[in-house]
């Protein structure tokens, strides 16, 4: 393993990272748990936090479950944690690694911290900033040599691991032990499979943190591991040498809608031609969409799970078109009877432009075509999804996502506690405020 990857894991310090890269990074924090205060409601959350306390047993050393006063090992919070998040697919990503890091390096974050005892809150926010750069590269250089398309459990496992060895205090033989052995364990499932059948497996984002947290304690216990070629092989050397001049935090996207970032072109543009035009759905014959290869695989059109709601073009765009919003409340079983919802759905065109699959993935785009029953065509202008680092969120939008997103479930209160103690990590005062507010029934 290069000494650089191994000096900026283990040397790097609160007060080496540029101050606009940690309030970064406390932004993707509270994005994220926003996410996961709203996937606490879902069927996935329940079964795998219930699969986590019942067999990922509590030992000496326990974390805990997000927003309950569970217990599980770190192992086992990593996972349920990790795919309580996924269950809501509303999670910053990155456009190159066609993926999301924070979604399981942040539970692998907090179940070191938990297990661990750390009480630095300038240590935490180190390793999450470290956490991005490290899972980011690992995805991208893992796209560059394999073939298959995996999901981000598969590098994110990566990203855990090295920030477990951190924590651990790993020595650099151990070090190098736990990124082979969570890249070699990590999972390496293929993710256009759950694209075209949506299940509750999603991007694979808990098993990854699982993966990771894992190998860490093996490497700290002796337990061996081979290098890892996607981080120690000449072939990706150069995805590894601008570490701590190239900072990837700064490069992930901001999700509005809780879909696949493939569909949000698509409703981007049908809310744009929406209100430009002040339209009811029913005024509207159909709706034609051209958009990418990738996006064309998001095809139920009547969902009878979340899963399949979030993994669609044609449904969130029906939303967008009929609600004037796709939040977390229209990707659930309650709005699935809706029929000018199915009806939108039903009749919408969708075709591949193979100018806008030449542009992927750097670039995501769609175009949408409104037929009037007038006979009038509204024709919206070639869209990008909102939030792409190019042009990035707000913080005071990223704040009331938050918002909308957690006090349904936390209540107005909470959601304050919450927020409060995340946006005022990095004074030295400690974690346990962030801890009481996260780590309570």
């Amino acid at each position: 393993m290069k000494q650089h990857f191994l000096s900026f894991l283990h040397q790097t310090r609160f007060e080496d990272l540029p101050r606009d890269h940690i309030e970064k990074a406390k932004l993707w924090l509270l994005d994220i748990l926003g996410v996961a205060a709203s996937g606490t409601q879902t069927k996935l959350s329940k079964t795998i936090n219930d699969h986590a306390i019942n067999f990922f047993g509590s030992g000496q050393k326990t974390a805990r479950i997000f927003y309950s006063e569970a217990h599980a090992s770190a192992v086992g919070a990593a996972l349920a944690n990790g795919c309580t998040i996924d269950s809501i697919d509303a999670h910053d990503g990155h456009k190159i690694t066609k993926g999301h890091t924070g979604c399981g390096l942040i539970p692998s974050v907090f179940a070191f911290s938990d297990c661990e005892g750390l009480t630095c809150d300038q240590e935490f926010l180190t390793q999450i900033v470290l956490g991005y750069e490290i899972g980011t590269r690992a995805g991208i250089a893992l796209h560059a040599t394999a073939s298959d398309y995996h999901t981000s459990g598969a590098w994110i496992s990566l990203a855990a691991a090295s920030i477990g060895a951190r924590a651990l205090g790993l020595n650099e033989v151990e070090t190098r032990h736990a990124i082979g052995i969570a890249e070699y364990h990590g999972p390496r499932s293929q993710m256009m499979r759950v694209i075209d059948h949506p299940t509750m497996l999603k991007d694979g984002s808990g098993w990854g943190a699982m993966a990771g947290v894992s190998a860490a304690y093996l490497a700290q216990s002796g337990f061996t591991g081979a290098p890892a070629i996607s981080v120690e092989s000449d072939e990706v050397e150069e995805f590894w040498s601008d570490l701590g001049q190239r900072w990837r935090i700064q490069e992930q996207y901001f999700k509005h809608f809780p879909i696949c970032r493939w569909a949000q072109p698509a409703v981007q543009a049908v809310l744009d031609l929406r209100c430009k035009h002040d339209l009811k759905s029913e005024d509207v014959l159909n709706l034609e969409i051209e958009t990418f290869h990738e996006s064309l695989r998001l095809a139920t059109r009547n969902p009878t799970t979340t899963e399949e709601a979030q993994y669609s073009t044609a449904y969130p765009a029906a939303v967008a078109l009929v609600h004037g919003r796709v939040t977390p409340n229209e990707v659930t079983e309650e709005c699935f009877e809706n029929q000018e919802i199915k009806r939108i759905a039903d009749t919408m065109i969708i075709t591949e432009n193979n100018k806008f699959n030449q542009a992927f993935p750097a670039r995501r785009i769609s175009k949408v075509i409104i037929n009037l029953r007038s006979g009038e065509k509204l024709i919206s202008a070639e869209t990008e999804a909102l939030g792409d680092p190019e042009n990035p969120t707000m913080s005071s939008e990223i704040q009331s996502k938050f918002y909308s997103y957690t006090a349904p479930v936390l209540g107005v209160t909470r959601t304050r506690e919450v927020e409060s103690a995340v946006l005022n990590l990095g004074n030295g005062k400690g974690l346990s405020d962030l801890f009481d507010a996260i780590y309570a029934a």
